[in-house]
């Protein structure tokens, strides 16, 4: 070995978002001239930096480095000692490599991030949003969980009550909200509270909510209710106070066809048995009734019931990605890909292919969902990353072949919207261009032949995306 070297010092101390210095002393102990290059390796190279990267030495001589810590105020940086080493590698002799080693402690931090998804509930009985809670520190951090509002007239359910986050991750809590008077008749009410994160030794981070009360009855009905009871009530008094005399004629018809009525024959007069009874009056014969000019309802035909209005036309069948690009490449051979964007407050878009823009631009509208549908590439597959909940779907990519929709993503209001995706094709390559909030466009990016790419908003900044293009 013809390198001496040492640390000085060996142990240092940085907190994040700060930097140290340590001295790297070499010496070339040889007897021929040498250049040294130096590489940091170790969980620390991604945020060490050597000045100079390299040293020329003659034999005898002694040079010094500079290696500057500059860990980021990320969870990255993990807290506690961290072993770091620098590789030395010699021009003449590059098989003789000196691997100098140290200790770099990096102090602990806390910074934790809550927000309530969606901030305002609505209900009659209860409401249930969602308590995220980031991780942004370089430590676990453990923390219990309360609600409080103006007057305590909601009840809290928490669930979990305490969590535990390891750094960089996130936890959510369920929570449901029971106001303790329900409002039977009467227009909605809001009653604003907040949720505590509360940690030993830290100020409590509160997150403020909306909780909308809607009416079980609203109050045009109660008003309806309460007019037709007076009216009901009003008809009763002057039917009483007014009620007409009706008399039967009835009584008065059996009273008069008594006292005319033949006595009863005597004993000793003869008998009418036999006499013949009076004929009948002849009866008229009864009129032919007319022939309807208007058939009955339900239409004639020949009684099979098949009459009647005009049959509804069918709603027409919702267009998407694939019937889009079914309809491409029924025109037009090669490779196609469209696509459309389910956008926040406005649903689903129309699909629009090969290069055109999907969603908006300029109007703070992110994108929850996308539908891709590809043809003349064997197949595509992609995943969608939400902006709270990150990689929701984990590794279960959504898949589908040619001609067929594949969505990822959701519209449903309880999930954040999208921040980006990744996306692949089977045969060839697919180009993709992602519109981000406050950052634009994020520039066009190809993948190689069956690869995949990432397109989107930095993670770590978790901005919602806008707008998307594709080609293939």
């Amino acid at each position: 070995m013809s390198l001496w070297t040492s640390l000085e010092p060996a142990s240092a101390t940085v907190d994040p978002g700060a930097s140290t210095r340590v001295r790297l002393r070499v010496r070339n102990t040889g007897d021929v001239v040498d250049e040294y290059r130096f590489e940091p390796v170790g969980s620390v190279a991604p945020w060490t930096a050597v000045e100079p990267p390299t040293l020329r030495l003659y034999p005898g001589t002694t040079g010094t480095v500079e290696l500057t810590f500059s860990p980021p105020r990320t969870p990255d940086a993990t807290a506690g000692p961290n072993p770091y080493a620098v590789r030395i590698t010699p021009t003449e002799h590059p098989d003789a490599v000196t691997v100098p080693e140290g200790n770099l402690t990096v102090t602990p931090f806390t910074e934790v991030r809550a927000e309530l998804v969606p901030p305002t509930v609505k209900g009659r009985f209860r409401g249930r949003p969602r308590l995220a809670i980031d991780n942004l520190g370089n430590t676990r951090v453990t923390a219990s969980l309360s609600g409080t509002d103006t007057g305590d007239r909601l009840a809290y359910d928490l669930q979990p009550g305490n969590v535990q986050i390891e750094p960089g991750r996130a936890a959510f809590v369920d929570a449901t909200l029971r106001p303790r008077q329900i409002i039977w008749f009467g227009s909605k009410e809001e009653q604003p509270y907040s949720l505590a994160v509360r940690r030993s030794g830290a100020q409590p981070l509160e997150v403020d909510g909306t909780f909308v009360q809607r009416g079980f009855l609203p109050r045009w009905l109660a008003t309806a209710l309460s007019l037709s009871f007076a009216l009901a009530l009003a008809f009763v008094m002057i039917w009483l106070a007014y009620r007409p005399q009706v008399t039967s004629l009835a009584k008065e018809k059996m009273e008069q066809a008594g006292a005319t009525a033949l006595p009863a024959p005597s004993p000793s007069a003869p008998s009418k048995a036999n006499a013949a009874p009076p004929p009948p009056p002849a009866e008229e014969p009864a009129a032919e009734p007319e022939a309807s000019a208007t058939p009955p309802a339900g239409g004639g035909g020949d009684g099979d019931g098949g009459g009647g209005g005009a049959s509804e036309e069918p709603e027409p069948k919702e267009r998407t990605a694939a019937t889009a690009v079914q309809e491409l490449a029924a025109r037009s051979d090669g490779r196609h890909i469209c696509y459309r964007a389910y956008v926040a407050d406005h649903g689903w878009q129309d699909p629009v292919c090969d290069g055109a823009e999907a969603g908006t631009t300029g109007k703070d509208l992110p994108i929850k969902a996308l539908n891709i549908a590809v043809s003349g590439v064997k197949g595509t597959a992609g995943n969608g990353a939400y902006v709270v909940e990150g990689w929701k779907e984990g590794d279960k990519w959504a898949s589908a072949a040619d001609g067929v929709d594949m969505y990822f993503g959701s519209t449903k209001e309880s999930l954040s919207p999208l921040q980006g995706y990744t996306i692949k094709v089977t045969d060839g390559s697919v180009c993709q261009n992602a519109h981000v909030a406050d950052k634009g466009w994020m520039g066009l990016g190809c993948t190689k032949p069956g690869d995949w790419m990432y397109g989107g908003s930095p993670m770590e900044e978790a901005k919602n995306l806008e707008a998307v293009r594709f080609t293939v």
